[in-house]
This record gives structure tokens, C-alpha cells and sequence, in this order.
């Protein structure tokens, strides 16, 4: 009895740890997207990332997904089987915005990219569009390093109302959707498609009068500090920069 008890304990044990990495390592993802979207607002005073949303899956879920793929005889094995446990979902206002956040993970040198499935460049036949990557997030723990599988999923504010709108209607119909409801699913997929390609077309419209108002202030500043007299930076502040000395007019 006593040693059935240590097993269980064991058990549970291994099954916590087991499941805490999964949260470990959407944090640690959450804060490297927290760095990049700051760092691109400073920079270039515009927030890529509407919003984030994570998610792991639920012991009931795991185990369902388990014995559709015909089971497992370890943790181990879990882990490789089932590569979505832990989820994020990145919502961007364009879709440019999508493959900037998909480069930026790639470029993190921690990360291990598995794989990325472009339903954007290649819709699903019901219309879905997104970007997902499954990746491995390192998780440091007191007595080990561990490389944990996440699922992002990126995809516009028009997407990601479509996926939501598309998912409660099968859930509602367990699947067995009327065929009319599945052909104006499709149509409202194409007509977020042609919203977020007017968006992109908006906003470049928009960059494009901003960078020209930008430059205009720049020369308006220069010329108030130097009136006629040419404008050249000092190169101590120049070096530091990585530039040269120019003389501005």
C-alpha cells in the first residue's frame, strides 16, 4: 500500500512538473514579445502586436487528442506527439506585421523553429488564414534546461474574428455545419481578405505623407538652429552612432 502511494506521488510529481514547463515556457515567449513590441514602438512609434493570448492545453484536452493519435507510453512521448499543448496567439493589425513578428523569432537565437505552416499564402479550402509555427522555447528549471514545444499562431484582427466566428459555428453544430452556412463562411473569409489588403494599401498611404511631414520638420528644425550656415554634427557623437560627419543644409 505504501509503495502504491510513493508511485502516485511520483506520478503526480513528474505530471506537474511535466505541465508547469508548458507555462514556464509561454512566459518566457511572452516576454520576448513583450522586448520586441517595445522596442519596435520606440523605435518607429507603432505597436506591430494588437494583443497576445496564451493558452495550455487542459489534462481532459490532452488526453482526448492522446487516443485520437492512438496513445502514449510516456511524457516523453507525449511531448513529441502532441506539439501543441502550449499555444499562443499573436494578433496583428496587418498582415506585413505577421511575417515581422514570424522573422523576429526566427532571429532569436534561443529559439529552434520546427516548422511553419503559411495559411495565409495558401488558405485552408474553408478560407482560414494564419501563420503557425511550432517552435522550442528553453525552459531553465533548478536542476535541468529543457526545450519546450509551443504552437504561435499569428494572424490579423480580420482573421482571428473570421477563426473565432467559424469555430463557435461548429462548435454549435458539433461539426455538421449546413452547406450554405459553409459557402457564406468562405465568402466572409475572402471579404476579410480584401479588408486587411485595403488596410495595408491605407496604411503605406498613410507612412508615405507621415515620412514626407517627418522630413519637412527635420529641415524646418536644422535651418532654425543654423539659419544659412551648414550643419554638421560633431564626429565624437557621429562615432558613437556608427555614422559619419555630414554637413547638413
Amino acid at each position: 500500500m505504501d509503495h502504491t502511494i510513493e508511485q502516485l506521488k511520483h506520478i503526480r510529481h513528474n505530471v506537474t512538473r511535466f505541465m508547469m514547463m508548458y507555462e514556464f515556457a509561454l512566459k518566457e515567449l511572452e516576454t520576448k514579445i513583450e522586448i520586441l513590441n517595445d522596442e519596435f514602438l520606440a523605435l518607429h512609434e507603432y505597436n506591430p502586436i494588437e494583443h497576445t493570448k496564451s493558452r495550455v492545453k487542459s489534462p481532459e484536452s490532452l488526453m482526448k487528442k492522446l487516443q485520437r493519435k492512438g496513445g502514449a507510453q510516456s511524457l516523453d512521448e507525449i511531448r513529441e506527439t502532441i506539439r501543441d499543448i502550449a499555444g499562443l496567439r499573436i494578433t496583428c493589425s496587418f498582415t506585413e506585421d505577421i511575417y515581422w513578428v514570424c522573422d523576429m523569432l526566427k532571429n532569436q537565437t534561443d529559439i529552434k523553429v520546427i516548422e511553419i505552416k503559411d495559411y495565409i499564402k495558401e488558405p485552408k479550402p474553408n478560407g482560414y488564414r494564419s501563420l503557425h509555427m511550432i517552435i522550442q522555447v528553453p525552459v531553465f528549471m533548478s536542476d535541468r534546461q529543457e526545450s519546450v514545444y509551443v504552437e504561435v499562431q499569428i494572424r490579423t484582427i480580420a482573421m482571428d474574428f473570421w477563426a473565432s466566428l467559424e469555430h463557435k459555428i461548429f462548435y454549435k453544430y458539433e461539426g455538421s455545419v449546413p452547406a450554405q452556412l459553409i459557402t457564406e463562411l468562405k465568402d466572409a473569409a475572402d471579404s476579410a481578405t480584401a479588408l486587411d489588403r485595403k488596410m495595408e494599401k491605407l496604411r503605406h498611404e498613410i507612412e508615405s505623407i507621415k515620412l514626407a511631414d517627418h522630413e519637412h520638420e527635420e529641415y524646418e528644425f536644422i535651418d532654425s538652429l543654423t539659419g544659412e550656415q551648414p550643419f554638421i554634427l560633431p564626429d565624437a557623437l557621429l562615432k558613437l552612432a556608427g555614422g559619419e560627419s555630414k554637413a547638413s543644409n
